[in-house]
């Protein structure tokens, strides 16, 4: 793949600008940890917005579509019972007044929320509710035709790389365009081991696709989201949940509220230490300078 463009130029979404040097924007990754109640997805949009996070995502499926053929009829256990695995993917999902209320709540608090559609008519769908931007899962990184509807909106568009290698990455980013492209380094191991984190990843993509480049975790702690920061992440996304236990698939590797908190408070002081690279003295120093230092230059 050939890349033509020099210089890594921001990507605005809603009133955000995302890149070099700007605030990190942190998604609280609501994902279907909600269980398809409102309640709870309030409650986590509340607490992302109390954490200080910049936006909340879901994921919207069109079951139907989305669900794969092999998987539709195996039953799961569930709170409600046991169900279908498609029968499943329709209960945790909210329909369009739902997830209008949802984006007018969030909106209320500052938040953006936007989802990860799995489907063209997800696509269509998240456009009628108002969404400022569109994720690729990973999962949908060769999905080509999900990538040319997503392309078409024209809104700003965040692109997961988990599971995938870097000649399917080449065909997405040819088939999105890099013009309001956000790529998100990710590995899709859930709970992520620190050996498979690949941080350095950032910097390959930076350099590859002359994009801004940030950081989608799914480990437990927040060291390794901390380094990606370090590493130039210009974007932040974490699972959240109420509590690692409750049931679910994705609610064991989310951060609980305490954590989320945590993880932005690190993230703001890190925007603060990271500096311009230029040598200087500061205040801070001339007291011990004029202290400690016997020999002037």
């Amino acid at each position: 793949m050939t890349i033509t463009t020099t210089e890594t130029a921001p990507v605005t979404i809603g009133e955000q600008v995302l890149g070099t040097g700007q605030q990190v924007y942190v998604i609280g990754e609501i994902g279907i940890n909600h269980n398809g109640d409102m309640e709870i997805a309030k409650q986590l949009i509340d607490v992302s917005a109390k954490a200080g996070a910049n936006a909340v995502k879901f994921q919207k499926r069109t079951p139907d579509i989305s669900t794969p053929m092999d998987m539709r009829d195996k039953i799961r256990s569930t709170p409600w019972g046991d169900m279908t695995y498609l029968d499943y993917r329709y209960r945790v999902e909210f329909d369009a007044a739902q997830y209008k209320e949802l984006i007018r709540y969030a909106a209320a608090q500052g938040l953006h929320a936007f989802a990860s559609p799995w489907d063209v008519p997800s696509v269509e769908f998240m456009e009628e509710q108002g969404a400022v931007t569109h994720k690729v899962a990973s999962a949908s990184v060769t999905d080509i035709e999900l990538l040319k509807a997503l392309a078409e909106t024209g809104k700003p568009i965040i692109l997961s790389t988990g599971m995938s290698t870097i000649e399917q990455i080449d065909k997405a980013v040819e088939t999105l365009g890099t013009d309001k492209l956000v790529m998100m380094h990710a590995t899709s191991t859930y709970p992520l081991p620190p050996e498979e984190a690949n941080l350095r990843m950032i910097t390959t993509l930076q350099e590859r696709y002359q994009v801004p480049v940030g950081y989608s975790g799914h480990e437990r702690g927040l060291q390794i989201s901390l380094a990606a920061v370090a590493l130039g992440a210009v974007t932040v996304e974490r699972h959240i949940t109420l509590d690692r236990t409750m049931w679910g698939s994705d609610q064991a590797s989310s951060l609980e509220p305490k954590g989320f908190e945590a993880l932005i408070r690190d993230i703001r002081i890190l925007e603060q230490a990271m500096g311009d690279g230029v040598k200087k003295v500061f205040p801070g120093e001339l007291a011990p300078l004029s202290r400690l230092r016997r020999v002037d230059a």
